[in-house]
């Protein structure tokens, strides 16, 4: 018992590791999250429009390419069964039958036949299988079989004493099985036992095929067997020990005779014709879950699997092949080779080999644990460029020839056929075959930057590209043991994950900017035009160019694809392809991208989880078309509320209507090719919009005007056959209708005549206004030319006043210096000791000093200068006499006694005595200034 378990669980990881090992189409995952509905697919099926249905637990499922729908199943019971036949879609479920139409506005609609028919079901009943055959639809639930034609409408029933399994359609017959009964065929609305043989039954047939002209029937348990009048016949090939060891849910038969079979807890097994396993693909490596409910292949020969939980689209056709490294023993693929038929793969954990096109798991390759960055056949034998040092590699032994960390690559030197080149952590290195074992010979002195992309530009010559550092020349010695001169090429930029290889001879330097080809006459490089096309800025994501030496192929990488310079089988020209391969799908190791040629037209890729064969002869350029699925408007006020438009019309649009959603679709179900999209709308947005995966737009807030929507599509390189048009009108709003324009027209006629009368009056009025205002303004204009006229004379008299009292100051200076020269001449005179001869002449001086016509004069002057000064002066005192109103007269002009002094011929002191007198006369009290007083009166 202990060895049956043992044997077992042997034989359970033997199958684990095959399946782990095994290379596979590209699948595409579609969780219930992302269809947002039930776990469980019973059934898939689809429409010529493409559209892929499915039924779910929760109800009808469409994917169109872009989005998924789901329509609940109207009496709320899950649906087994899905069938597009012509272009309705049946689907069956507990106590109901009927099919789904599509209307012009994009929605699937219901009509169940079981209640046009009035069908009365028995206790639980449940349909698990829709077939047809010309016009009839057959409905299987597992207690009767329901008949409908569609064209007459007539309704049969076939009932059964017993439960029936399942139904299968062969040819133009239709078959059912019920256990412990047998194998029974649908004959003239009865059943007719073709079959009870003890097999079918005790095991439950899962899908019957037409094998030669006879029938050859799956069984879930027990494979395959063939049915003839002889009986059952097990089917003998080579998966039939297999087949004896799952238990198989589904099945179908493909466009190419191969089968696919879906197991309950083993994913699928893919059978050829002959029925040899194909491939076996589980959730060990890369189906979403180990039961499978139902298989479909669709018009592009893509396999449909209903899951347990989830639904997986495997590319079969697809000309990519995935070896998906799951339990992360491999790791990420730095390089590989073929060498004496094995595939080698160099890891970042080793270097692992297995036989070529086999399904055998890798073997490690001892004594290589670490990253391993070169793999090459030279010289016959197998170099690998590992971290710690040089390996050659005979079968899956090792041998070290090396210990120089860090082997980039290997590469031969030119016309020396016994040594070559090695580029490592700390520079270049020469390896030298001696007695037919290849060993370091020494390192090339000078130059210690790691060297892990170098070519020979002539003899002696290398070029050294490092990413951080830039690109250098160097020259070495005739025994190629010293670097004699090295120099840094400045006009090179460079950059991150940057190359320098050799192409058909042709020294090439890579970076973001492009390639640039390496001139030998003036010794620089030079961009390409051609090679240049393999580097886009847009898409970058390594400038890393490979050059395939057996096909003279040049490889590079961007993030939208893979693409490859090449000759053309057309024009025989050199021209660059890209195979659309996303990098988020191949998961490159970036900087480290390898390209291997396997046979023919496959080539392996390198990548973080394992690595991706691609066989170009499998790639074409199918034809897409892009339909527009839905167009939704809703209202500024209730954006909850959608209204979905007759997509096959033009559209009037209320002015509230103004947010319009269109949907659309490219139905292509490639996991390596998804489509994009670009759209205008003309009348609002004339120009393209830029590439986008989302397959629907929100147009909000638009205004009023004729609008047609275009939406183009592509596929990787290749674009839709077609551009999906919508056209739609938005109406004006209300205020802009033709009645509310005529409103407003004669709303303006009638104001403007209103206005016309008003303006009238106005103008009436107001030239009455104008005519009373200029009247007044002229009689205010008279009124200041008098004021003006007078404030001239008043200036004038002003004028005549201020000569005045300059004439009054002048004489009154005069006076008072004459009085000065005249006093003090008589003063010198009164010095002298006669007198007697000088007392004539005194006299005279003193008669002019007391000269009233001075004063006279200086009165005269006074007077026209302040007319009322003297007169309102004796008025306020009469007692002043004609001396005091003199003095008066000299405190007025403001003099000071010093000044008056002269002018009365007196002393200073003799002034303030006057002065004092006067006070006392005019009565001011002691505190009050005199000068101040005769200033203000």
């Amino acid at each position: 018992m202990k060895n049956y378990k043992y044997l077992l669980l042997v034989l359970m990881y033997s199958l684990f590791l095959e399946l782990v090992a095994q290379e596979r189409p590209p699948i595409n995952i579609f969780s219930p999250v992302d269809y947002s509905a039930a776990s469980q697919n019973w059934s898939i099926s689809q429409s010529e429009n493409r559209y892929i249905y499915a039924a779910n637990n929760k109800g009808l499922l469409e994917y169109n390419g872009a989005k998924w729908n789901l329509y609940e199943s109207p009496n709320e019971a899950k649906i087994r069964v899905v069938q597009v036949i012509d272009d309705l879609i049946y689907t069956g479920g507990y106590h109901d039958f009927g099919f789904w139409k599509k209307d012009n506005f994009g929605v699937l609609n219901y009509t169940s036949l079981a209640q046009k028919l009035e069908v009365n079901f028995l206790e639980d009943e449940e349909f698990w299988s829709i077939l047809a055959l010309d016009n009839s639809i057959i409905f299987q639930s597992l207690d009767r079989i329901h008949i409908y034609d569609k064209k007459t409408k007539a309704y049969n029933l076939v009932s059964f004493e017993h439960k029936i399994t399942g139904m299968f359609k062969s040819g133009s017959n239709f078959y059912f099985q019920s256990l412990n009964n047998g194998l029974f065929r649908i004959e003239r609305g009865g059943a007719k036992l073709v079959s009870d043989n003890v097999l079918f039954k005790e095991n439950k047939i899962v899908k019957i095929y037409d094998y030669d002209g006879i029938l050859l029937i799956l069984t879930q348990d027990n494979g395959f067997y063939t049915l003839d009048k002889g009986g059952p016949t097990s089917w003998n090939i080579s998966a039939k020990d297999i087949l004896q060891n799952v238990s198989v849910f589904s099945s179908i038969k493909l466009r190419d005779n191969s089968y696919v079979l879906g197991t309950i807890s083993d994913g699928i097994i893919h059978l050829s014709p002959e029925g040899d396993v194909k491939r076996k693909i589980a959730q060990a490596n890369g189906l979403s879950n180990n039961t499978v409910l139902s298989i479909y292949e669709d018009l592009d020969n893509n396999i449909w699997l209903g899951l347990d939980n989830g639904i997986n689209c495997i590319n079969l056709n697809s000309p990519y092949s995935v070896y998906f490294d799951k339990t992360g023993r491999i790791g990420s693929v730095y390089t590989s080779a073929v060498y004496n038929n094995k595939l080698y793969l160099g890891t970042n954990q080793g270097l692992f080999c297995r036989s070529l096109n086999s399904n055998d798991d890798f073997q490690f390759i001892e004594a290589t644990q670490g990253q391993v960055w070169f793999l090459k056949v030279i010289d016959n034998s197998l170099f690998c460029g590992h971290n710690n040092g040089t390996f050659i590699i005979n079968e899956e032994k090792a041998v070290k020839i090396s210990n120089v960390p860090g082997t980039w690559q290997i590469k031969q030197i030119p016309n020396i056929s016994t040594e070559l080149i090695q580029g490592n952590y700390d520079g270049l290195h020469i390896l030298h075959k001696k007695n037919g074992q290849w060993q370091l010979r020494n390192k090339i002195n000078g130059f210690d930057i790691s060297s892990r992309f170098f070519e020979f530009s002539r003899k002696n010559k290398i070029f050294v590209s490092h990413e951080y550092k830039g690109v250098y020349e160097l020259q070495l010695s005739s025994d190629l043991s010293n670097v004699i001169s090295f120099k840094q090429d400045t006009l090179l930029d460079k950059g991150l994950n940057s190359s320098l290889i050799k192409h058909k001879n042709r020294l090439l330097y890579s970076n973001r900017k492009g390639v640039f080809l390496y001139n030998l006459e003036n010794n620089t490089f030079k961009k390409d035009s051609l090679y240049s096309v393999l580097i886009n800025d847009k898409t970058f994501t390594s400038a890393k160019l490979i050059s395939e030496i057996g096909t003279n192929i040049l490889w590079s990488f961007s993030s939208r694809g893979v693409h490859y310079l090449a000759t053309s089988n057309l024009s025989g020209e050199q021209k660059v392809f890209t195979v659309p391969f996303p990098e988020s799908i191949r998961k490159d190791v970036v900087g480290y991208e390898s390209v291997t040629q396997i046979k023919d037209q496959q080539y392996l890729l390198g990548s973080t989880t394992g690595y991706v064969i691609l066989d170009l002869n499998k790639i074409i350029d199918n034809e897409h078309v892009i339909k527009i699925n839905q167009v939704a408007v809703n209202t500024i006020s209730d954006n909850d509320s959608v209204k979905l438009m007759d997509k096959t019309k033009r559209s009037e649009l209320k002015n509230s209507e103004n947010n319009i959603k269109l949907s659309y679709s490219i139905s292509e179900f490639l996991k390596t090719q998804q489509p994009e999209y670009r759209y205008k709308l003309e009348g609002m947005y004339d120009n393209w919009s830029d590439w986008t995966t989302n397959g629907s737009v929100l147009f909000e807030n638009l205004p009023h005007g004729n609008y047609t929507f275009l939406v183009d599509g592509r596929v990787g390189n290749q674009s839709t056959l077609n551009k999906a048009t919508y056209s739609f009108q938005i109406e004006r709003p209300w205020f802009l209708t033709n009645l509310a324009l005529g409103v407003y027209v004669l709303g303006v006629l009638l104001f403007s005549l209103f206005m016309h009368n008003v303006y009238k009056r106005y103008y009436r009025k107001q030239r009455e206004r104008l005519i009373q205002r200029k009247t007044r303004e002229f009689e205010l204009k008279e009124s200041e030319n008098k004021q003006q006229l007078m404030r001239f004379k008043n200036d004038k008299l002003k004028e005549d006043i201020d000569n005045k009292n300059r004439e009054l100051g002048v004489s009154t200076m005069n006076l008072i210096k004459k009085n000065e020269f005249l006093s003090l001449i008589k003063g010198e005179l009164e010095k002298a000791e006669d007198t007697n001869s000088i007392k004539q002449v005194l006299k005279i001086i003193d008669r002019n000093l007391n000269n009233n016509d001075d004063w006279n004069l200086f009165q005269e002057a006074f007077n026209n200068a302040d007319k009322d000064f003297l007169k309102k002066i004796k008025s306020v005192h009469p007692i002043l006499t004609s001396n005091d109103l003199r003095l008066c007269a000299y405190l007025r002009l403001n003099l000071s006694s010093k000044e008056i002094a002269p002018l009365l011929n007196i002393s200073p002191r003799s002034v303030e005595v006057k002065r004092y007198r006067l006070r006392k006369k005019m009565g001011l009290p002691h505190e009050s200034s005199l000068t101040d007083y005769i200033l203000e009166t």
